[in-house]
């Protein structure tokens, strides 16, 4: 069956990725259809499961707003991976990327259309940081984080964007398909892991963004966000050789190192407890302070909460307890047969490192089908 000519091919997709953004989405959806209105264009949103009743507010939308549409994603977290998914989805020939929070400027999607349709650019990106741009009402605080984690982004990787750190961007579809394998999805800035990822220089122009506030909801900022953007760069840099989880694991695991060199001082000089018990007490403070941070960073997706959390701590309590002796026991039969007290302990703490590793990811935090969640009455 022929299509009709007065049916215009797709243009855009503008993918939106959400967790708890009901609020905004139905100011969202009329601020781009004002916007777009010489545009064919479809807004997909990619939703984590929200517990605020976000897919249900999207099918009641999508009802008088064709070309809206949801994916709701189960079981699984993370922005990268949800725009990466997204675009995947679509076959607009343009994608773009920007946050449900009426942050990002819808206004400057236009021009991004002419600056890859009619300009040959590969990628627009709104920039904050160029004449034009700006944070907006940021405090003193947050500037500087983004203005470090910008310097570090472009001299780690070697990247000339002048804001590799935005969330507002358009690609070409090919642009975006040449480099979808290569691409880490963590964390939560796609557009660096884009532009590292492209196996060709991208032609990019960058647009001035004056970032707005935020217009309902709040902000999904945490600790747990840097972390996520070391670990992308750590990816990018090394993750074609060793599994970023890996090394997370084993930055926590260096990290309870001092806790329990602390823990024992502690508690022999202060308590006057013998080493042996001091050391028991050190080694628990230890696992648990290493389970904490694995389950907050590490592990997030898979995050253990309320009774799930202690029979975890014990899981992984127990599971490095055997670790502990395999490490032990191997050391001990390489100084035998080969001898070196150095090679000997590196030996055994390899092995139980790779131990705790691989047995606690199965053991402690498996990937588990999560039960259905029935959102709330709308409004």
């Amino acid at each position: 069956m022929a299509i009709s000519e007065s049916v215009k091919p797709l243009e855009l997709a503008v993918v939106v990725p959400t967790f708890n953004e009901a609020a905004n989405l139905k100011e969202l959806i009329g601020r781009l259809e004002r916007t777009l209105s010489d545009i064919q264009w479809e807004m997909i949103v990619v939703d984590d499961d929200s517990p605020d009743g976000t897919a249900a507010l999207l099918r009641d939308l999508a009802l008088t707003h064709p070309q809206v549409r949801c994916l709701r994603r189960v079981g699984r977290r993370g922005l990268s991976s949800a725009c990466i998914e997204g675009m995947l989805s679509t076959h607009a020939p343009l994608l773009a990327v920007m946050d449900a929070d009426l942050q990002h400027d819808e206004s400057l999607l236009p021009l991004m259309v002419t600056a890859l349709q009619k300009e040959g650019y590969d990628l627009a990106v709104g920039t904050r940081y160029m004449d034009g741009g700006g944070v907006g009402d940021w405090d003193t605080g947050r500037q500087t984080t983004s203005h470090l984690a910008t310097q570090l982004g472009q001299w780690w990787l070697k990247v000339s964007l002048r804001d590799p750190m935005s969330g507002f961007f358009m690609v070409r579809r090919t642009a975006f398909e040449a480099a979808v394998y290569d691409l880490s999805s963590l964390g939560f800035k796609l557009l660096l892991d884009l532009v590292v990822s492209s196996p060709q220089p991208l032609k990019v122009k960058e647009i001035p963004l004056q970032f707005r506030q935020r217009h309902a909801g709040e902000s999904k900022l945490d600790q747990r966000v840097a972390f996520d953007y070391l670990m992308l760069l750590v990816d990018k840099t090394v993750g074609r050789f060793v599994p970023v989880s890996l090394l997370s694991f084993g930055l926590i695991g260096l990290l309870g190192v001092p806790v329990h060199l602390g823990v024992l001082r502690l508690a022999m000089l202060w308590r006057d407890w013998p080493f042996l018990q001091a050391q028991i007490l050190a080694v628990v403070v230890a696992m648990v302070f290493n389970f904490y941070l694995n389950n907050t960073l590490t592990y997030r997706d898979q995050k253990l909460q309320g009774w799930r959390w202690w029979v975890g701590l014990i899981k992984f309590m127990a599971t490095c307890g055997i670790g502990a002796i395999a490490n032990v026991g191997i050391a001990n039969a390489v100084y035998d047969d080969f001898g070196g007290w150095i090679v000997s302990s590196l030996a055994g703490i390899l092995v139980g490192f790779g131990w705790n590793y691989g047995a606690t990811a199965l053991l402690v935090w498996p990937k588990r089908r999560p039960k259905p969640k029935v959102p709330p009455p709308l409004a």
